[in-house]
């Protein structure tokens, strides 16, 4: 053997060779496979035979190649004819460059789809997030003279339509709502941050909540959703007159902490929607410093062990047991009773909402 060295770069072609051709072999089973299921024309068939071609192109330049190393070492400088034979990789190369940029674009076309599906995706996972946060915000304004503690977890659905808020409407008047509209999905959910941001002019243009849950049932009546119904209940605290007042349509009841002792706050007037002509009370007490007021959407109260409901006294029992508790540990507690309880997973929206006067 008269050049040792293009022998070893000679072997070492060949092995490369091999790894090449079983690619190429996979990736051929592989169109084929494509092309049965796709077609002969789709998309996906002219990328997965173009990635075949490029390893056998790729498996043929190296057997060429390691032949004619092979035959090099052999006969040394009377084999340099045998180096033409990379010619034949090379002009097929040339041949098929025309195929080669083509499906290059083509695969660049398919990644740039395949980057905006994912954005697409992306923003999917995203806007549930982002309207949960419009309806149950993590982060409530701080109220002077109040503390806050608030609880929201979304159930199976992708869409939620439970709301709460939280804000002040004078210097001396604050107003807690909590509410719930029925059904699941992106139609309730809509139908739900309506009713909140609707709920906030009519609160600021009526002092008494129940005028401004009639006008805001009037409003929504008119949108003619037969299967909607929304509950709601809105609590308005005056500090300088030392009140709570209340109306409640259709919700469950709040629990109030009041000297000493829990009483509930129920419905004074129909659900929402139901009626467009429905009447709606308010219900004025005395409102202490310490006092402390518990709202919930009815996931919290109907949480289920088998046929039994966790229920309000459960709920009016855990705010009995320590009244003095943070507002935003009371509401964990009761969450995590209700899960505690429940002998499955909860699947439907809870939101609590506690605040205490201090």
């Amino acid at each position: 053997m008269r050049i040792p060295i293009l022998a070893v770069v000679a072997v070492a072609c060949f092995i490369a060779a091999g790894v090449w051709g079983r690619s190429a072999r996979r990736l051929q089973r592989v169109a084929r496979r494509v092309e049965g299921e796709f077609g002969r024309d789709a998309d996906a068939t002219i990328i997965a035979r173009s990635a075949a071609r490029r390893d056998v192109h790729t498996t043929g330049l190296y057997v060429v190649t390691g032949a004619a190393l092979a035959v090099g070492a052999v006969l040394g400088n009377r084999a340099i004819g045998a180096f033409a034979l990379v010619l034949i990789p090379v002009v097929g190369s040339i041949i098929f460059s025309r195929d080669f940029v083509k499906e290059s674009r083509l695969a660049e076309g398919r990644y740039e789809l395949e980057r905006r599906a994912e954005e697409v995706l992306s923003q999917t996972e995203l806007a549930p997030r982002r309207w949960a946060e419009r309806l149950a915000p993590e982060d409530l304004p701080t109220i002077t003279g109040f503390e806050v503690g608030r609880v929201y977890q979304a159930g199976t659905g992708m869409m939620a339509g439970d709301f709460y808020d939280v804000f002040r409407v004078s210097p001396t008047r604050v107003v807690a709502v909590i509410g719930d509209v029925t059904g699941h999905g992106i139609e309730p959910s809509i139908t739900a941050f309506q009713a909140k941001y609707l709920l906030r002019v009519f609160l600021r243009q009526f002092r008494d909540p129940a005028q401004a849950i009639e006008e805001l049932n009037s409003q929504m009546s008119a949108l003619e959703r037969a299967e909607e119904f929304i509950s709601l209940c809105v609590i308005v605290f005056d500090t300088e007159a030392g009140t709570l007042r209340y109306a409640s349509a259709g919700h469950p009841a709040a629990w109030l902490w009041h000297e000493r002792d829990v009483r509930p706050l129920r419905s004074t007037g129909p659900l929402l929607m139901l009626d467009p002509t429905g009447e709606y009370h308010s219900r004025e007490i005395p409102l202490d410093v310490g006092d402390l007021v518990v709202l919930y959407t009815d996931g919290l109260s109907e949480a289920r062990d088998g046929d039994h409901l966790f229920g309000e006294e459960r709920i009016a029992n855990t705010l009995r047991r320590d009244p003095g508790a943070d507002p935003g540990v009371l509401a964990k507690a009761l969450l995590e009773a209700a899960r505690d309880f429940a002998s499955s997973p909860l699947s439907d929206d809870i939101a609590i909402l506690a605040l205490r006067r201090t």
